[in-house]
C-alpha cells in the first residue's frame, strides 16, 4: 500500500502543485495509517473498511493527539482515498462516513503595537546580519507573510517603488501585496549593503541568505526571531506566525475590511480569516471591563 501512498504523494506535488509542507504532512499521516493497517493484517486498499480506519483514530486519541491533529489526519486519508477512488484504484471510500472531531479554536496569539516596535528595534543595526534581520521582521509585520514565503522571496518580487511585494503562497497562489514605507526602506537597506556582503561569490535571486550566502531556512529566521524577542524583553509565547496574526489583527482593529485582509493573507476561505475578528473583539472585551466604571 506504500506505492499508493507514493503515487498520491506524486500527484499533490506534479497535478495539484501542493506545498512541500503540506504534501510532508500527508506523507507522515498517511505513513502512520498504512503502519496501522499492516499490523491489523490490512494489506490491500480494497479491504481497507470504516471500521478499520475508527480503530486507527482510536489509537490516535488514546495516544494523546489533540483533536486538530486527529481532524487533519482523517483529511489527510479523505484525500487519499478521493484519489484512490478516482484512479478507479478502488470501488469505494471508506472515509466517507467518518467524521472529523470539532475541536475548539484557539485564539492565536499576537502581539501588541508597543511589543512589534519593541522586537524591530531590537533587530535594528547597521551590520549585515542586522540589516538583513531587520528587513525580515519589518517585511513579515507589513506584509504578513508565512515563513515559508519569506524564505522563497526573490530579489524580483520586491518592487520598493511600486509599493508592493509579489507573493506566491500555498498551492501556488499569486498574489500581490502593499508594502509601507519603512518596511521598504529596510528592505532596500538590506538589498544595497546587506545582501552583497552576504552573498560572497554566490549568484542566485534569493532575497534573504544566511552567511553562507544560500537560502535562509525556515528554521533559520525562527532562531533569529526567537534571540531578537529575548534581546526585546518579550516573553510571550512567539512563533513566526506570530507577526502574520499580528498583522491581521491590527489591520482589523484599525477599521480594515475584512475581505481585504483575506486578500492579503491569501486566505482561500473568509472563515478563516475571521478567527481573528474573534481576537479583536476579545481585545475590546478587555478594554471594557478594564476601563469601564461599572464593568
Amino acid at each position: 500500500m506504500y506505492n499508493e501512498v507514493l503515487d498520491f504523494i506524486h500527484y499533490c506535488q506534479v497535478e495539484k502543485g501542493l506545498s512541500t509542507n503540506t504534501t510532508s504532512s500527508y506523507k507522515r499521516d498517511l505513513h502512520h495509517y498504512i503502519s496501522h493497517l499492516e499490523k491489523k493484517q490490512v494489506t490491500s486498499v480494497e479491504n481497507i473498511e470504516r471500521s478499520h480506519i475508527v480503530d486507527f483514530l482510536y489509537t490516535l486519541k488514546e495516544n494523546g493527539r489533540s483533536a486538530s491533529t486527529i481532524a487533519r489526519t482523517i483529511s489527510s486519508i479523505r484525500a487519499f482515498h478521493q484519489f484512490l477512488l478516482r484512479e478507479q484504484r478502488s470501488k469505494k471510500d471508506p472515509s466517507e462516513l467518518v467524521e472529523i472531531p470539532r475541536g475548539e479554536k484557539k485564539l492565536p496569539d499576537v502581539l501588541t503595537a508597543s511589543e512589534v516596535e519593541k522586537l524591530l528595534a531590537a533587530s535594528d543595526g547597521t551590520t549585515a546580519f542586522a540589516l538583513r534581520n531587520n528587513a525580515m521582521l519589518e517585511l513579515m509585520y507589513a506584509a504578513g507573510l508565512r515563513v515559508s514565503e519569506l524564505c522563497n522571496l526573490e530579489v524580483g518580487d520586491i518592487h520598493l517603488q511600486m509599493g508592493f511585494i509579489h507573493c506566491i503562497g500555498k498551492g501556488n497562489k499569486e498574489r500581490i501585496i502593499p508594502l509601507g514605507k519603512v518596511a521598504a526602506e529596510a528592505v532596500e537597506r538590506y538589498i544595497h549593503k546587506g545582501r552583497p556582503y552576504l552573498m560572497k561569490k554566490k549568484r542566485h535571486e534569493i532575497l534573504f541568505v544566511n552567511h553562507h550566502g544560500n537560502q535562509l531556512s525556515r528554521q533559520g529566521f525562527w532562531k533569529i526571531l526567537k534571540s531578537t524577542a529575548e534581546k526585546a524583553n518579550i516573553t510571550k509565547k512567539l512563533t513566526p506566525h506570530t507577526l502574520r496574526h499580528s498583522f491581521a489583527t491590527h489591520l482589523l482593529e484599525n477599521g480594515a475590511d475584512l475581505r481585504a485582509v483575506q486578500e492579503m493573507l491569501g486566505h482561500a476561505d473568509i472563515s478563516t480569516t475571521q478567527i481573528y475578528t474573534h481576537v479583536s473583539n476579545h481585545k475590546l472585551k478587555d478594554i471594557y471591563l478594564n476601563f469601564h466604571p461599572r464593568a
